[in-house]
């Protein structure tokens, strides 16, 4: 079990927001087309793509996965509280499985957003892709970058992202290197 604190609450509930691209309350498989869709388009990939057919399997892996441990009622979608119920049995990700996890995901997405294929992202490319695939507001996504690019060098690494990503789930410091990843939480103060 982990102990889902009210921080760790307020980011898995804009988590989910994420998830949810249209915004009915509910995960369902269609949000995982679209984001994948809009993604495509924001950085002109064909169809068929190699690198867009990899990030689709791998997202049709994650509602898999997604449905099968927090579906508990089995129909089909995914409500906010099944979603934050799983997380907190350790169901859907932990420390030992998150490499695992996010890893193959983010090389996948590293090989469509990551224009000129040097391992960072541009502020540019941050924003396209949290805007396609998240549905992150610009300002936000724009904020998020200057947070993660702790060298000013404007760029972000993938093991910056990397290490970003699993301290948003694992790291319970609303200053720390993942607290601002998805934008502002709701219900605190979280423009510092």
């Amino acid at each position: 079990m982990v102990d889902v604190s009210p921080f760790l609450e307020r980011r898995l509930a804009r988590r989910f927001a994420t998830y949810d691209t249209d915004g009915d309350g509910f995960i369902e498989r269609r949000d995982f087309d679209t984001a994948v869709e809009r993604l495509r388009v924001a950085f002109g990939q064909e169809a068929g793509s190699a690198a867009l057919a990899r990030l689709s399997a791998l997202t049709t892996g994650l509602w898999e996965h997604l449905v099968r441990v927090a579906d508990a009622d089995a129909d089909g979608r995914i409500s906010a509280g099944e979603y934050r119920d799983a997380f907190a049995a350790g169901l859907l990700v932990t420390p030992g499985s998150f490499d695992a996890m996010y890893v193959p995901f983010l090389d996948a997405l590293m090989d469509i957003v990551d224009q000129d294929g040097d391992g960072r992202l541009t502020r540019e490319e941050q924003v396209r892709w949290t805007g396609a695939l998240m549905g992150l507001p610009e300002g936000d996504a724009r904020e998020v970058f200057g947070r993660l690019d702790r060298d000013g060098d404007g760029l972000i690494g993938r093991d910056e992202l990397l290490e970003a990503i699993r301290a948003y789930y694992f790291d319970d410091d609303p200053r720390g290197p993942g607290a601002w990843l998805l934008g502002p939480l709701d219900g605190g103060p979280d423009r510092h």
